[in-house]
């Protein structure tokens, strides 16, 4: 099985539909996708539409959390979309994504770069606006180069020239929602110090005492030491690890399942929801 645990669409930051994600999902020989947009499940009903046979779809979502101000992402899957509690938590981080958007073009502007929200919201579309489009658009005005080169400290990155906060969840209540609502919870990208600065060691600690699942050791944003280091963390503390690709489409350079996640580990992250289980795909054409 070909598992990858981590993938974004337009719902969120993403370039792929949902529809169109899971049919690339199969296209690359994956038996198992996670759809895990940021702070929202809107892609989910289109991608179990279109979901081929032959592929599972995980339901998840990436929720920004903030710890001793630092910025993290928690990936939870599996969890009852409907629970109220964490639906309201969810709304509150996306509603605060426009004017937080907003208050990054005026810091660029300010430096100097001649960017419009206009063209923001344009890249946008209906997804969720962020870091990530604010990026596409200095790639196209010619600032950068690439996505990644616009989140390092001369532009986007935590604590950047032209960083906003938003309004983030404390991780432990993260943690404490996501299995409320019957989910799992798996620390994403943990040790990306290329994003900017990252949480401690002795955090992950205290994450894993409060109910952490996971933590996702293979990831682009990982060299082998870390991951080394990662995997040993994990077996101090009881976490599972997993790898995904943290897919974007054609916004990042990284493929469907270019890491993936063991068979067996992602059943222990089955076995442990309650809240939602994995769909199988029918709704969508059969794969060849």
């Amino acid at each position: 099985m070909r598992i990858d645990l981590h993938t974004h669409s337009t719902a969120s930051d993403g370039t792929d539909s949902p529809a169109g994600l899971v049919r690339n999902a199969a296209a690359a020989g994956l038996d198992v996708v996670a759809l895990t947009d940021h702070d929202t499940v809107r892609g989910h009903a289109e991608a179990i539409a279109a979901l081929p046979e032959g592929l599972t779809l995980v339901t998840g979502a990436e929720l920004s959390c903030r710890i001793d101000g630092v910025s993290m992402h928690l990936l939870a899957y599996l969890f009852d979309p409907d629970e109220p509690e964490l639906a309201r938590e969810r709304e509150l981080v996306r509603d605060d994504r426009v004017p937080r958007a907003r208050t990054m073009v005026r810091k660029l502007q300010d430096l100097g770069v001649p960017i419009e929200w206009e063209r923001v919201a344009r890249i946008a579309g209906d997804g969720s606006v962020g870091r990530p489009h604010i990026a596409t658009a200095l790639v196209e005005l010619g600032v950068v180069e690439t996505v990644s080169d616009a989140f390092t400290p001369e532009w986007l990155a935590n604590g950047g020239r032209a960083y906003a906060e938003k309004h983030e969840l404390d991780p432990f209540d993260a943690i404490r929602l996501v299995k409320a609502a019957g989910g799992v919870t798996v620390f994403a990208h943990p040790a990306a110090v290329k994003r900017g600065e990252v949480v401690p060691e002795s955090s992950i600690a205290r994450f894993a005492a409060a109910g952490l699942d996971g933590i996702e050791v293979d990831h682009m944003d990982h060299d082998e030491p870390i991951r080394a280091r990662l995997r040993g963390l994990a077996r101090e503390l009881g976490l599972l690890t997993t790898g995904s690709s943290d897919y974007h489409g054609s916004r990042k350079p990284v493929a469907l399942g270019t890491y993936t996640t063991d068979p067996e580990i992602y059943g222990e992250i089955t076995r442990r929801a309650t809240g939602a289980f994995p769909v199988p795909g029918t709704g969508g054409p059969r794969r060849t």
